[in-house]
């Protein structure tokens, strides 16, 4: 049994890394330049993934069917906390402190987005996916928050340039605010099908642009002389503790089956690239951020569908 959800998942992570890997040769090749790529990531973040959030959530969503849809950004506040804890108990086997925050930051925070929305379009059945885009879209309403706050202090603690508020308003947020507000009132039945399918088709863009950046951004990151014993701290507590703590958490409850794969998700992708982003634009000393991630990446090839294999062999059993 294990090994067939090992090949199916196996399947849909290689499918992922596929798209990824176009946006890697596209930058190491030079077709794409840096201002290619940022123009890219602008593109997604500020055009299609809004789009694809107000039509996943005005088509699939209503507060009857998801009354309970206020846990799923506390249930990303939850996982972040909980993978800062987890980053404390080892955070003494690291030296110095900038190296010890940049460690905590990437145990903390995770890919988030793009990964598991490719995931889920892989991975499930039409109607299990529409419902799974619900809990993510909520899952990243928190998620965002906490980034582009805590996240940034963490990362720019000593800087005079604090993060602006209106970070914290990033176009995604925007939309699902918006989208609910919308639904709230009503207003989304008044949205006649000929404006749907055209927000359906380029928000449909969203998954496959995404992951040209992230394969992007993973080839402009310049790996210099590799801390090891930080690097394989980071790639323990983040692709497998945390993980593993998850399946035996969630092994011992009796969660809802999307519900509980989304947290085995949450916890099993890499470290998120936005915190070399954010590393970047307050100039700080990239000791650690930009290998790990990179590192982390080409290690859930193989950890993902390790620990979603199990996660689906579990949820069968149970």
């Amino acid at each position: 049994m294990f090994l067939e959800y090992f090949k199916i998942t196996g399947s849909a992570v290689i499918q992922i890394f596929l798209l990824g890997a176009i946006g890697y040769f596209l930058v190491k090749k030079e077709i794409f330049g840096s201002n290619c790529l940022n123009t890219i990531s602008k593109l997604v973040i500020e055009v299609t993934l809004p789009i694809l959030i107000f039509y996943q959530l005005a088509k699939n969503f209503s507060f009857e069917l998801y009354p309970n849809w206020w846990i799923f950004p506390l249930i990303s506040i939850a996982i972040t906390a909980f993978g800062l804890l987890v980053g404390f108990i080892f955070i003494g086997l690291i030296k110095g402190s900038q190296s010890k925050i940049q460690f905590l930051s990437l145990v903390s925070f995770q890919n988030s987005g793009y990964l598991p929305l490719a995931l889920v379009a892989a991975l499930l059945s039409k109607a299990e996916a529409d419902t799974m885009f619900i809990y993510l879209f909520m899952f990243l309403l928190g998620f965002n928050l906490l980034i582009w706050s805590l996240g940034v202090y963490l990362l720019s603690s000593s800087d005079s340039k604090k993060f602006k508020i209106g970070n914290l308003f990033s176009p995604p947020v925007i939309a699902t605010v918006f989208s609910l507000v919308v639904i709230f009132f009503g207003l989304d039945r008044f949205v006649p099908e000929f404006v749907f399918k055209p927000l359906g088709a380029v928000g449909n863009c969203t998954i496959p642009l995404a992951l040209f950046v992230v394969g992007g951004n993973l080839a402009l990151i310049r790996l210099k002389q590799v801390n090891k014993k930080a690097l394989f701290l980071v790639a323990l507590v983040k692709m497998i503790i945390l993980p593993l703590l998850g399946i035996v958490l969630i092994a011992k409850t009796n969660l809802p089956h999307l519900i509980g794969l989304l947290i085995i998700m949450e916890l099993a992708v890499p470290p998120a690239t936005s915190l070399s982003m954010i590393i970047s634009k307050y100039k700080k000393e990239d000791i650690l951020v930009s290998e790990s991630i990179f590192f982390c990446h080409i290690l859930s090839l193989l950890t993902l569908p390790l620990f979603l294999s199990l996660y689906f062999m579990i949820s069968v059993i149970q």
